[in-house]
């Protein structure tokens, strides 16, 4: 806020946290679940892209460490995954969602803490519904917005009629993306 601003009354109204929307999640998936037949498949990944530089590479190598030792509490695991793009999948496999959602923070926070917060792309959550078709919602890390992703079959189909009736079913309890040119797919999702 500016000085003019602050003379002139003008304020910026600040909306939910990122770190705020992300756990939306935690709730939304009850809902899901109950109402929707929408089911967690238990494994969540955070995307992002890697540097080969020290100090980054031991940001990842602790996060993984910090994920494995609370893992042995809370049973999560994890392991890591390159893809063709050169982006590196953090993936966490829990039956537990909330303990998904705090892995995926962990780790995000890690890498804004590291200086490394723009390197994130999204994270994204594996479902499948009452036909056990997979269903994923992703966040994406920058917008701090979601959206869902329905694949079809066939090759980089996407089923967009699924993924706004999805977005009319849940919009109330995740804070969904409004520009739906933001749906980016993600294809060949290794979760």
């Amino acid at each position: 806020m500016g000085f003019l601003d602050a003379l002139l009354g003008k304020r910026k109204v600040a909306g939910p946290a990122k770190r705020d929307r992300l756990f939306a999640l935690s709730t939304a998936y009850v809902a899901l679940e109950a109402a929707h037949g929408v089911r967690s498949r238990g494994v969540a990944a955070i995307v992002f892209q890697p540097l080969a530089t020290g100090d980054f590479t031991q940001i990842v190598a602790d996060m993984e460490e910090v994920v494995r030792s609370t893992g042995e509490e809370t049973g999560t695991t994890v392991s890591t995954s390159d893809d063709s793009f050169g982006y590196r999948w953090m993936i966490l496999r829990d039956g537990d969602v909330e303990d998904l959602v705090v892995g995926v923070n962990a780790v995000n926070e890690a890498l804004e803490i590291g200086g490394y917060g723009d390197r994130a792309l999204a994270a994204v959550f594996s479902f499948a519904d009452d036909a056990g078709r997979p269903i994923y919602f992703i966040y994406n890390i920058k917008r701090g917005a979601w959206y869902p992703f329905a694949p079809a079959d066939g090759d980089q189909q996407r089923n967009v009629e699924r993924e706004l009736q999805l977005k009319a079913q849940i919009g109330g309890e995740l804070p969904i993306e409004p520009e739906l040119d933001r749906w980016f797919p993600l294809w060949g999702v290794p979760i």
